[in-house]
């Protein structure tokens, strides 16, 4: 009997329950007033992105993913969900899986205060002012010459662009890092392992089963306590004893009130998401301008180049269009970034507010260079978050994206091998997304000069 009463105010308190979403008039398919297991299907099968795009096209900028959760589309959800009170809602515990050497990061950290202070330790040493210097600049440049290098060798064939761009991204935020060191993954095979253990990997579905079922993944690590990589240990050693010059961001974290092993986890955070942000978005950009339909994008970049050779990274417009489209379009983090119960996707603030971007589904940079629409286009600019919990190293991201294509299509021309000859397919993550199969190839030539 009392079996029977228990199902029975289980089932009440359910009815109850979707009665009271369904009166909030939050549009959506009526079972996600009931149950967030369609979601999670959607998430399981890795269509998340595609799922809640087609909501927000079919009932609008507002819908309903399921019971406690919504997901908004407009400028008026960006700004009341990450820039209220400065830096928006307070973070979810899906944040915990961001954690390092099982410690919170600047990141990964929910309340507002503990961010913003562990912000101020090194959020001027991701300033232009600061990312700027002879010795930064110097760095960067290097590692950029070194993708010339494999560029010009891979004429004749064709270059495996999501190895050396991935190679580009952990070697230029290193060097930020650990400054005068950092990683050589482009030139030292012994550091190659790195990048197969931060950008080849599928843990996508273990990631889903620690945020929704947690006590499984507690009880696996109990049993098999998960070993260091080598790139943890790379960056573990640099946090217990590297000598930094005053510009890296390890210099403020050693003078900071932290152990080792905090300073290490934030910096680790720091590399992971450098990788992906600058290294998918390198390959989703050149495989753009890669395609037939792009190569007057290639031309023009060129003439920028040329008539400016002196001029800086900041002061070539056409440049800084190219690669904002490239982000706008194909924006590395695309999935949702949950605040409490709500969200925002940089892939559908991008896509279906076609009032700001008309043709939105169109690669077009010259949207950049209308000056009176530029303030609305940045206001939904949403591939670095936004508010006060932001990335903040997103002028270090568009340095390193800018000085690549400058030094690589002031020389080459880029096309696609018969392999690669579609639109790239896109493999999503947690919150990111990469080439699917990890495959990104190109081919160059020499451009006249």
């Amino acid at each position: 009997m009392a079996i029977w009463i228990l199902l029975l105010a289980f089932l009440l308190y359910a009815v109850f329950s979707s009665v009271t979403v369904w009166r909030s008039g939050v549009p959506g398919p009526w079972y996600n007033n009931v149950s967030s297991l369609v979601l999670k299907y959607q998430e399981w099968t890795r269509r998340r992105r595609q799922y809640v795009h087609r909501l927000h096209s079919v009932y609008g900028p507002v819908v309903r993913l399921a019971p406690n959760e919504l997901s908004f589309a407009n400028l008026e959800g960006l700004k009341e969900i990450y820039q209220s009170g400065g830096s928006g809602y307070e973070k979810t515990e899906f944040y915990d899986m961001f954690k390092q050497y099982d410690h919170r990061t600047m990141f990964s950290m929910l309340g507002r205060e503990e961010h913003s202070q562990r912000k101020k330790l090194f959020a001027e040493r991701y300033a232009m002012t600061n990312i700027a210097r002879p010795d930064v600049l110097e760095g960067i440049a290097a590692r950029a010459a070194a993708v010339v290098s494999k560029c010009r060798d891979s004429i004749g064939g064709h270059l495996d662009a999501y190895w050396t761009l991935h190679c580009y991204a952990i070697d230029g935020v290193s060097h930020l890092l650990f400054n005068p060191g950092g990683t050589d993954t482009l030139n030292d095979p012994k550091q190659r392992e790195y990048i197969s253990e931060l950008t080849y990997y599928d843990n996508y579905r273990a990631r889903l089963i620690e945020m929704y079922m947690p006590f499984i993944a507690a009880i696996t690590d109990w049993f098999c306590p998960p070993a260091l990589l080598q790139s943890q240990r790379y960056v573990l050693a640099q946090a217990e004893g590297a000598s930094v010059a005053p510009a890296a961001v390890l210099h403020r974290l050693q003078n900071a009130d932290l152990q080792p092993i905090q300073a290490a986890a934030e910096c680790m955070d720091h590399m992971a998401a450098g990788i992906e942000t600058t290294g998918d978005g390198l390959c989703f950009l050149m495989h753009e301008l890669s395609l037939p339909r792009s190569r007057h994008i290639q031309e023009k970049l060129r003439a920028e180049f040329c008539q400016n050779p002196a001029t800086r990274l900041d002061d070539l417009q056409y440049l800084d269009a190219v690669v904002r489209e490239g982000l706008r379009r194909f924006p590395p983090i695309p999935m949702s970034l949950p605040r409490t119960i709500v969200s925002c996707s940089a892939y559908s603030l991008h896509l279906l507010n076609e009032d700001v971007f008309p043709d939105a589904c169109v690669f077009r940079p010259e949207r950049w260079l209308d000056k009176d629409k530029l303030p609305a286009m940045n206001r939904l600019f949403f591939t670095f978050s936004a508010g006060g919990r932001g990335c903040v190293g997103r002028n270090l991201a568009l340095l390193e994206m800018k000085m690549l294509i400058r030094e690589v299509y002031t020389r080459f021309r880029t096309s696609l091998p018969p392999e690669m000859q579609h639109e790239m397919e896109v493999d999503d993550q947690v919150v990111a997304s990469r080439p699917k199969n990890f495959k990104a190839l190109l081919t160059f030539e020499e451009a006249p000069i």
